[in-house]
């Protein structure tokens, strides 16, 4: 990821054995990490069981919150592509109980339709 695009705030995908290093001891039984974006140092981790964003806070990024959004939870989501002036391409994601949804924004190199893919392979599995 480059620099330009970790200050404009756009996440990209990054190497899966890099992310189970150091998330391995979150996850459950039986569970992997399919897919992982991330945005400045924060991750947004797909597994096969759930969705997990990752909240690094403060100055250091020592302090840590996790975010377990169960796939049966989403009710619906969408996707925004960049457009040819745009830097950026936008992932919403609703969930049970809350109006607002989850927005992330992707670079323009990201393929935004696999992120929906991977998305709605699980969502629609339910």
């Amino acid at each position: 990821m480059g620099l330009f695009d970790g200050l404009m705030g756009n996440a990209s995908e990054v190497s899966i054995s890099e992310v189970e290093k150091e998330f391995s001891k979150i996850l459950t039984n039986n569970e992997r990490i399919e897919k992982a974006y991330k945005l400045i140092r924060d991750l947004f981790i797909f597994t096969n069981k759930r969705l997990i964003l990752v909240d690094k806070q403060g100055v250091t990024g020592k302090k840590v919150e996790l975010h377990s959004i169960p796939y049966k939870n989403i009710t619906h989501f969408s996707v925004e592509t960049a457009g040819n002036f745009d830097l950026d391409a936008e992932l919403k994601i609703w969930i049970s109980g809350s109006a607002t949804p989850l927005e992330k924004q992707f670079n323009k190199s990201l393929n935004i339709y696999e992120v929906q893919s991977v998305l709605a392979d699980y969502v629609l599995s339910e």
